[in-house]
This record gives C-alpha cells, structure tokens and sequence, in this order.
C-alpha cells in the first residue's frame, strides 16, 4: 500500500551539494521536500548555503557508499519519513574532478558500486521513484565517423584502463539500475548527461569553461588541456536539471535517455568568445590533454525530445553570460 503524502512528496538528492546536484536540488524546492545529502569530499557547502533558510530543505553530510537510514537522523522528523517514506530518489554521487581525478579512484569505484546499492535499496525499502545520474562516458571513444549516439550504440570500455572506474564503473552502475528494476520492479530510469557548464561549476579542476571566466577576469592565460581540435557538447546546467526531471516523471521502462547538446563546439572558440564577452587581454594557451577530459560522441536527441518534449533551449551565449555573471559576483568566495 502507498504510503501518504501530506503537503509534499519527499525527494531525497545524493550529491545534492555537487555542481548539477545543487542545481537540481534548488528547482525541486518548488514542489517537495528536500533531502540533500552529500559529505562535501569533491563539492562544496556554498553551493546549497542558500537553501539552508528553506523549511522544506534539509543537509545531511553523509558518505552515501555508506547505508544510509533516514529514521536515524531527528532533523528529519519534520519531513515525517517514518510514516511518509521517500518518494523520488535522485542518485548523483560521484566524484567527478577532472585535475584530481587519481586522488579519487578508490571513492569513484564505491560510488558506483556500493552507493549503487545503497540507494537502490532505498527505493525498494520505499518503493520510491528513482533516477540515477550516468555519463556519455559509456558510450566509450567518439565513432571514427563522427555520427550521433543514440541509446542503443553499445560502445567500448576498456576496463583495465587508469580511468575504468569511472568509464566503466558508470556502466556497471547502469547495469545495477537494470537489475533491481527487473528483480524488483522498481521505477527506475537512466540519465546519460554529456558535458555541462554554468553556475557554481568547480574551479580549477580542469573543467576549462569555469576556470577561463576568472582567468579572463585576471586577465590570466586561458588553459586548453588539449589542441586547438578539441571539440565537446555543452549544455547549460538549468537545461540538465529541466530534463532529468521530466525523466523521473516521465512513465515506468523507458529505458537509458540521453541529455546533452547535439552541437560540437571548438574550445578555443568558446575561450576566444569569453575573451571578447569580458573585454579581456587574456591570451589562449594549450597544455596536455587531461586523463579525465576526452573527446566524446555527440548525443541523438530522439528519445528525448520524442518521449519527453526536451531539448536544450539555452543558447551557448546566454549560458556563458549567466556564468560570466555569477563568477564575477562570487569571485572573491569561489577561490577560497
């Protein structure tokens, strides 16, 4: 039997401090309750300061490759989970540095391993909704000839690599998803996220679009970890969040979607249009390519926009006006 829902369902956010995660978490507000959990290992606590006045949002710092029991924390009575449950469950937890991404090899194999679990039992315990975060990196190289993946591309991983425990680790994670649907017949779905930019994304961590913002501001070098053949998808962040949303609410078994920019842009030229937006003297400067940072396929949008009514609708213009503004504002706080 369901159980009640008083004035708002309860949504609890693993990674809820993190770039995308934050983000979400700040959307949801407007029609739940929010759990927001996270142990601040690869993301930071200013990201959600601004949700903490909020009735409706509570921060639990937890370690989710731990078991995680709502009933054991008192700060959540008021969301009466004993009696209510959870009734959506976002899993976003995994590091994701790209400069320091050896120093969390060990914490990215558990987040897609025994963080998997961990919520996936959540869900079933409640029989809660659930949404787990994956990657393009599935997918493996971009195809030699350059066509659009779509969901059914199977990819290639290798599995013994430096970086498996991420590119692989989000397959196997994937696969965990799978299995507790079918065994359990939870609802379960699968967001496959290319890369994103914007607001609070970390600095100086090799994501580039944040870091050449304040570079321009410093009138600094901009650092390429690449050529100037480096293509990538971007999508702005607010666009993510609108879609994996509409994927939790979208019907049971739809399968792995993706979410992402279909449009490939060179990174010197997004180096070069952050120059000209800020009126700074900064100069482009390439460096060796990053482990973590690689070229990736382009996504087919079919699915999404056939099954869901989504496609990125921010323009790369506006998305960096947006970041150029909140880097500015919060300069002095983001490199602390």
């Amino acid at each position: 039997m369901p159980k009640p829902i008083f004035e708002k369902k309860n949504v609890l956010v693993t990674g809820g401090a993190g770039f995308i995660g934050s983000h979400l978490c700040e959307k949801l507000l407007k029609e739940a309750k929010v759990i927001c959990l996270d142990d601040f290992s690869n993301s930071s606590p200013r990201n959600i300061d601004h949700l903490l006045q909020y009735a409706d949002f509570e921060f639990i710092k937890h370690d989710i490759n731990a078991p995680f029991h709502p009933e054991d924390f008192p700060e959540l009575q008021k969301f009466k989970v004993s009696f209510q449950g959870l009734q959506e469950i976002y899993h976003l937890a995994c590091p994701t540095s790209a400069k320091n991404f050896n120093d969390f090899r060990i914490q990215t194999l558990d987040a897609n391993s025994l963080a998997m679990k961990n919520t996936l039992e959540l869900a079933v315990k409640y029989g809660a909704k659930y949404l787990f975060a994956s990657s393009a990196v599935v997918y493996g190289p971009a195809p030699a000839d350059g066509r659009k993946i779509s969901e059914d591309y199977q990819g290639i991983t290798n599995q013994l690599s430096p970086r498996a425990n991420y590119d692989e680790g989000k397959r196997f994670a994937e696969t965990s998803v799978e299995t507790y649907r079918q065994v359990y017949d939870i609802d379960a779905k699968i967001a496959r996220i290319f890369r994103t930019y914007g607001p609070r994304l970390k600095l100086y961590d090799g994501q580039m679009i944040a870091d050449f913002v304040i570079q321009a501001l410093d009138g600094q070098d901009l650092l390429i970890y690449g050529d100037e053949t480096f293509t990538t998808s971007l999508t702005f962040v607010s666009d993510i969040v609108d879609g994996i949303m509409r994927l939790m609410k979208a019907s049971p078994g739809i399968g792995p979607v993706n979410f992402g920019s279909d449009e490939a842009v060179k990174l010197v030229d997004v180096a070069n249009k952050i120059v000209k937006m800020m009126d700074s003297k900064s100069k482009i400067r390439f460096e060796a390519p990053l482990q973590f940072i690689t070229p990736l396929a382009l996504p087919d949008l079919s699915k999404s926009r056939d099954l869901l009514g989504w496609l990125p609708l921010v323009r790369l213009e506006d998305g960096l006006r947006k970041t150029i503004d909140y880097s500015i504002a919060h300069k002095s706080a983001l490199e602390m």
